[in-house]
């Protein structure tokens, strides 16, 4: 498709309007980045950026909502995520370029749709790296005190913005330490980054399988007893709590363009990295509430220490507690590395598109990486993790989040329409159902977000809006003529 219609137009309608054509998935202003990742390494991506803090805590923020049915509630969350996983597996296959959920929208629905679902991807990538970070910083500091008996002083490890009662310091170093090392990975090399990423999730499975192992050992029936008391609310309760765990597997799909064989590779590592996850999860949830009464999991030090807690009562010492605190440190620095990877490939096809001044579409030519939009997020990240406290941070995560999982599966079903003869190495299957379907539970969850998280993401999306109609649309790549023509790696004619 290279309608002239999708190119341009006289008006600031048709520039609204106007879509990407899917046959000119590259333009030629931008530099080219280098298929590196194989599909395994990209499915490590998705678990690298899902399995992070959530697992880690999130049991005594669930246990208490739906007791032992939680386990059901991980199963309905998991269901939700995957619905969007089998959405982005069918889009991420047909049109395997980075940019995610922005180049979706921008191929599917139009410009004006791709800005609005920038603003909520830029600032999902941006405020979890901040507040990832921030939490990285407090369990490093707790596994410091557990190993050497100190941690660093609080004027070192918290951010001068208070919250509620909590401790105030000058900068929390931590943070942005843990920023500029993701940084410094990331413009050594995209392989670099991904070999790197993938032996810190190797670890953290094997810690977290250590812990199925060592709780199965004190597993008891009776735990599980009034599984059904806490009833459909408190599961749904749960379910939301935990639906958020699931968020990372957007990741793989910002890996478009450094993938080998994208169209196979990118719907196969978003559904096993789904698999691997749900997996996870629910085998913690079983060994957990199988080892301890579920009223244990509101006491103030489950709430601190989370499955560390359960390991120290279960041994009688704090050795297994300490070691899955490590992974935890582990784990958390992986997620950071990739939300910043994700981070700076949509920045990346945003300048390439136009949408931002062409050094963000720059790739280093010994690297074959987008070095300076890695130096531009890594400042920015770390400057926000560095001096605001992720309580403020996390409920921003959600909202970005489920509208970019809602307008993938609204790409699904106007694709089908527009573009029926797009080769689609996976479909989604239940057609028009589950894309319907995904929509519906992801509006549902954004109804239960609270109204001051709404008010500052439409203030975002009105800079992101007013930035793009003041600059952006002026300097389109469409508008340029600086669109080349390029099949999709892998495309059948």
């Amino acid at each position: 498709m290279t309608d002239v219609a999708n190119r341009g137009g006289s008006g600031i309608g048709a520039q609204l309007r106007r879509r990407k054509p899917i046959d000119l998935a590259r333009s030629g202003q931008g530099g080219k980045l280098e298929r590196s990742f194989g599909t395994f390494q990209l499915m490590m991506f998705g678990v690298g950026a899902t399995v992070g803090t959530g697992i880690f805590f999130v049991l005594q923020e669930a246990v208490p909502d739906a007791g032992p049915a939680v386990i059901v509630a991980f199963l309905i969350a998991g269901l939700g995520a995957g619905l969007s996983a089998i959405c982005y597996a069918e889009v991420a296959g047909a049109i395997p370029v980075s940019g995610s959920t922005y180049s979706y929208a921008y191929h599917s629905m139009g410009e004006l749709v791709a800005m609005v679902v920038a603003a909520c991807v830029l600032l999902e990538y941006g405020v979890a790296a901040s507040a990832v970070a921030v939490g990285w910083s407090g369990y490093f500091n707790e596994l410091l005190s557990n190993l050497i008996g100190t941690g660093l002083p609080d004027a070192l490890s918290y951010s001068p913005v208070p919250y509620e009662d909590n401790t105030t310091g000058l900068v929390n170093l931590p943070a942005v330490v843990l920023v500029v090392m993701c940084a410094v990975l990331l413009v050594r090399g995209a392989s670099e980054s991904a070999r790197a990423n993938t032996i810190m999730v190797i670890i953290k499975l094997s810690v977290l399988l250590m812990f199925v192992a060592i709780s199965l050992t004190a597993f008891q029936v009776d735990h599980f007893q009034g599984f059904w008391d806490a009833g459909p609310k408190g599961i749904g309760a749960a379910a939301a709590t935990i639906f958020f765990s699931f968020i990372g597997l957007d990741a793989v799909s910002t890996a478009g363009e450094e993938v080998r064989d994208p169209q196979r590779a990118l719907p196969r590592a978003i559904m096993g990295a789904l698999a691997v996850v749900v997996t996870v999860y629910v085998l913690v949830a079983i060994a957990g509430v199988g080892a301890q009464p579920t009223e244990e999991f509101e006491s103030p030090e489950q709430q601190s220490a989370g499955l560390s807690v359960i390991l120290e009562n279960i041994t009688g010492n704090n050795v297994s507690g300490t070691v899955l605190a490590a992974g935890a440190v582990i784990s958390i620095f992986s997620v950071t590395l990739v939300t910043l990877y994700g981070q700076t490939r949509i920045l990346f096809a945003m300048g390439r598109d136009g949408m931002l001044p062409d050094r963000f579409a720059s790739v280093n030519p010994r690297t074959l990486t987008p070095t300076y939009n890695t130096v531009v997020v890594a400042i920015v990240v770390s400057i926000v993790a560095g001096f605001v406290p992720a309580d403020y941070l996390w409920d921003t995560v959600s909202i970005g989040t489920l509208i970019a999982f809602s307008v993938v599966a609204l790409a699904v079903l106007v694709l089908r329409r527009t573009q029926p003869d797009l080769h689609r190495p996976f479909k989604v299957p239940g057609y028009p159902v589950t894309p319907v379907l995904t929509i519906v539970v992801c509006g549902y969850i954004l109804y239960g977000l609270p109204l001051v998280t709404w008010v500052i993401f439409l203030v975002w999306l009105a800079l992101v809006l007013g930035f793009y109609l003041l600059w952006g649309r002026r300097h389109a790549a469409l508008d340029r003529g600086l669109v080349a023509d390029t099949d999709l790696p892998g495309e059948q004619p």
